[in-house]
């Protein structure tokens, strides 16, 4: 039997940057697909797994400052799989970088992503993606070995492969997103791109020059010391997936690491930190 969806259809006022910060947070949730449109935002999960009480509980539903509405209805998975294929248009990062399905015609840019996420978080879309994917340009990733945490359709990953890294590890708690990018690795032609499950790192020595992790804060938090232990001398920690308000706490904590903060940036309300090991 076919799965049931439920479909939720968010209104968010005013719409920047409140609908971003939603998406966010919707994340952590059991949905399975987002649909960013004009008139709102939809996002899709199983039927059987409701979510009205998770929802009452987001914090954002109490902040004052917007105003969070929200209907839903049952469909079949069929018919969202088509309105984001109409609505997906390309990413352009800088001046050498896109970010495209399959069904986009050639950029003409030294880096084409082609990224089909289907039901994995990291078109490029979201602030948090975008800065990741900017610091990653700015690296120099030729022979380098690098780890993707939180790999979602594993864009970073292939970004590091098509600049050059000599070793990729993908890795991602959720199978449909190891599974994903492994689909989009193989139509990268990225073939040093390993993905597999886990929901944390289990470093045993220093073996990465770059980790990215766009995850959320809690873990980040959590899981530092593992990637400090992971990360070679001179190594590399980027990060994002958390709001300014959050950014003091990282760095306290990258610096019990020794991890030392060597540039930033910001989207909205979102920041991304470049992290080096000493």
């Amino acid at each position: 039997m076919t799965e049931r969806y439920t479909e939720y259809h968010f209104i968010v006022t005013p719409k920047e940057p409140w609908e971003e910060i939603l998406l966010a947070q919707l994340q952590l949730l059991p949905f399975e697909s987002f649909l960013s449109l004009e008139e709102g935002l939809k996002a899709y999960l199983p039927t059987h797994l409701n979510c009205d009480q998770l929802l009452k509980e987001l914090a954002l539903f109490k902040e004052k400052r917007v105003s969070i509405t929200y209907s839903k209805r049952e469909i079949t998975p069929e018919n969202w799989n088509a309105k984001w294929e109409s609505s997906f248009q390309p990413v352009i990062i800088g001046e050498n970088c896109v970010i495209r399905a399959d069904f986009h015609p050639p950029q003409g840019k030294t880096y084409e992503l082609i990224i089909n996420p289907k039901m994995s978080f990291g078109t490029g879309h979201h602030p948090t993606t975008l800065m990741m994917a900017e610091f990653a340009l700015e690296e120099k990733l030729q022979n380098a070995k690098v780890l993707d945490m939180g790999c979602g359709t594993g864009v970073l990953a292939i970004l590091a492969s098509k600049k050059g890294a000599s070793k990729i590890e993908a890795i991602d708690i959720d199978p449909w997103c190891i599974e994903n990018t492994t689909e989009n690795a193989r139509a990268n032609a990225c073939s040093n791109i390993h993905a597999f499950k886990a929901s944390q790192l289990n470093a045993t020595k220093a073996e990465y020059d770059i980790i990215f992790a766009n995850i959320n804060r809690n873990i980040l938090l959590e899981q530092m010391p593992s990637y400090s232990k992971a990360l070679t001398e001179k190594g590399r920690l980027l990060l994002s997936g958390f709001y300014t308000e959050d950014e003091l706490l990282l760095e306290e904590q990258c610096k019990k690491e020794n991890l030392t903060l060597v540039s930033r940036k910001e989207n909205e309300l979102w920041v991304a930190l470049k992290f080096q090991k000493y």
